[in-house]
């Protein structure tokens, strides 16, 4: 995108790329269906960016929703919103936009040079204000010369995709100050009380080889962050392994991580049947099943079966499944407990990178003059549901044009 901004501005443009072809994770991003952005009231929007709303908003009022998809329809991609009220391409795929969008670039003179990967600032460093950054190729070592630098370096999940984190190192040694590259919309490990009351890793062997990959369907869950903040909403998850993962432990998940990070502890509370009141359950518990079974009871009055049924069972100590009021409390509060977030390498995004109060308006490195960032190396996260895409777009969108500023103050061989 800061390709496109610049290209059509007259600068001339080279983008270099780690990987063999162009938007590799974009590709992926589009896998089960291209979530561009998301049709929410800019107001609701810029609140999914937590605490770097402000700098995030102001960069989706030059370059938002809306302007994303005007930006598409004018690649001959038409986009619709779905029941989730999330925007999509009417093809869900993102194979036909990029393969547009690059057929633009090349049109306005953008030069791709592919399996280059930055390996940080060449030996020179500068040459009469010029910026020389040094690249494995697949022709070996290659110092590349340029007025002035943009840096999309991804954040740390995905390596296999490109962004590794690995540039941290040797821009932190330039003075650019980072924020620690965390997971974001990620799974977590659980730990759980066996029968003797002591706290053990991961799921028990019963839930484990039954349940391990099903979807817990129709629940809501909260939890509070450090801070005091509380987190609620109503989706479904999944059973891992060792954990949890889904859409909604995602949209939890930088509470749950920075509850972790501060307490050394973290608990999520889920909601079986969020759609029926306390008062309801207990009523339905206490109705006399006669000679039936507690599971089948759960089953015929509450609709507790199968992998809900199993996860009550799993968090819920024995003597609370006796007591027909204490397990209506847990039914409507079910304590979960997470040890670990999942390795960044496994999270969908990661949180941290420069941090903005590094940067100037422009998305320029104070430190380093001529040397811009934009995308998820930025020190921000943000839920899925077109939200990342969406932001990484404005980010480009801002740098671009804070190259542009750049150039118009002080000329140079573009």
């Amino acid at each position: 995108m800061a390709a496109e901004v610049l290209a059509g501005a007259g600068v001339q443009v080279d983008v270099y790329d780690a990987m063999p072809s162009v938007g590799r994770k974009f590709l992926l991003a589009g896998k089960g269906g291209l979530n561009l952005t998301h049709s929410e009231a800019p107001e609701a929007f810029a609140g999914r960016y937590g605490a770097r709303r402000d700098v995030i908003a102001s960069m989706l009022r030059e370059f938002g929703a809306t302007e994303l998809r005007t930006w598409a329809r004018g690649l001959g991609v038409e986009t619709f919103v779905g029941s989730s009220a999330r925007v999509f391409p009417i093809d869900l795929k993102a194979a036909p936009l990029l393969r547009a969008w690059l057929h633009r670039l090349r049109g306005l003179g953008v030069r791709f040079h592919q399996r280059h990967r930055c390996i940080g600032w060449a030996a020179d460093e500068t040459s009469e204000g010029r910026h020389a950054l040094a690249f494995d190729s697949p022709h070996g070592s290659v110092t590349v010369q340029a007025d002035v630098v943009l840096l999309a370096l991804g954040g740390a999940s995905w390596s296999r995709l490109g962004s590794d984190g690995a540039w941290v190192p040797w821009l932190t040694a330039h003075g650019a100050d980072v924020a620690a590259l965390r997971p974001s919309n990620c799974g977590f490990d659980v730990a759980r009380a066996d029968a003797a009351g002591l706290t053990q890793a991961g799921w028990s062997e019963h839930l484990r080889s039954r349940h391990a990959g099903a979807p817990v369907k129709n629940v809501a869950l909260r939890c509070t962050g450090p801070d005091g903040r509380e987190f609620e909403q109503a989706g479904e998850f999944v059973i891992t392994e060792g954990g949890v993962e889904g859409s909604l432990i995602y949209a939890a998940s930088a509470t749950l991580r920075d509850a972790l990070a501060a307490q050394g502890q973290a608990q999520a509370f889920i909601d079986l049947l969020p759609a029926r009141s306390a008062e309801w359950v207990l009523r339905e518990l206490m109705h006399p099943r006669g000679s039936r079974s507690l599971a089948t009871h759960l089953k015929s009055r509450l609709g507790i079966d199968g992998v809900k049924a199993a996860l009550l069972h799993e968090l819920t100590p024995r003597e609370v499944m006796a007591d027909a009021r204490q397990l209506a409390t847990f039914i409507k509060s079910l304590p979960l407990h997470v040890s670990a977030p999942r390795p960044i390498d496994e999270a969908i995004s990661s949180a941290g990178g420069v941090r903005f109060e590094a940067l100037d308006d422009g998305l320029m490195i104070k430190a380093l003059p001529g040397v811009f960032c934009a995308g998820e190396m930025l020190d921000w996260e943000a839920p899925t549901g077109g939200y990342l895409l969406t932001a990484c777009f404005a980010s480009g969108v801002r740098a671009a044009r804070g190259v542009l500023g750049l150039v118009a103050q002080t000329p140079v061989a573009h």
